[in-house]
């Protein structure tokens, strides 16, 4: 009978090690964000490496290349716009102050973090690291949003088979809506999120309602989404080259 090969394991330091890199590697993510918001988005390697205290060399120690650092920058600056919006999609409140919330929520945080917004979302340097966090997030956002509808849908005996591209469309439109606002400020903050709110209870009702006009069940409080027993708004980990 042939044995499987025995695989060796860690040893203490090994691990020690793996975990300071690891601790490292976020405090240079974070180092990033403040020269981001200190330089702007098109900040360069050189001004990250000086809010960190280290050199270029020694920045690329911790991520692969420039692309890489990009996107852990996106990665930890998604998470923190994702962090603002996970409490209002927990809270139970009537739908249309439900909703208002998360609109509010999510364009608060974009213009509090408007150079972290604009690296994110329109970098030239990092397209295709940008584009696959955004999409992450926005998935992530729809997935909650379209798992609450369709059980709404299901729970009125209504076809739950449009729920997810109606959770894509809302998550869309905030924003791409969100990201004109940012650059065209031709309205205060608390009425674009007045226009939005309205448009996306006109639609939830439309749906909802089919064929049962005047239910007060669409009055009733609603929470989108059950309280996480942590919070799903983690991104995959970025990658690390290994080094010898």
């Amino acid at each position: 009978m042939q044995r499987e090969p025995v695989k060796p394991e860690r040893s203490g330091r090994t691990t020690r090690w793996a975990g300071h890199r690891a601790q490292r590697r976020e405090e240079l993510v974070e180092a990033a964000l403040a020269a981001i918001r200190e330089h702007g988005s098109g900040v360069s390697v050189a001004a990250i490496a000086a809010a960190a205290g280290v050199t270029k060399p020694v920045l690329y120690r911790h991520f692969t290349d420039r692309a890489d650092l990009q996107r852990a920058v996106s990665e930890r600056a998604a998470q923190l716009l994702l962090q603002r919006l996970l409490p209002e999609l927990t809270r139970e409140r009537g739908p249309v102050e439900h909703i208002r919330a998360i609109v509010e929520a999510f364009l608060a945080g974009a213009e509090d973090e408007p150079q972290l917004w604009h690296f994110v979302v329109h970098n030239p340097g990092g397209e295709r690291e940008q584009a696959e966090v955004v999409e992450h997030s926005m998935a992530l956002i729809a997935g909650l949003l379209s798992s609450a509808l369709g059980d709404r849908l299901r729970q009125r005996g209504l076809d739950a088979g449009g729920a997810e591209a109606f959770a894509y469309g809302l998550v869309g439109m905030v924003y791409t809506t969100g990201d004109w606002w940012l650059r065209r400020r031709t309205m205060s903050r608390a009425a674009l999120t007045d226009y939005l709110t309205t448009i996306i209870w006109s639609g939830l009702t439309g749906v909802l309602a089919q064929g049962r006009p005047g239910d007060d069940e669409l009055r009733r409080p609603l929470r989108l989404v059950d309280e996480p027993r942590e919070a799903p708004g983690n991104l995959p980990p970025t990658k690390e080259m290994p080094h010898g």
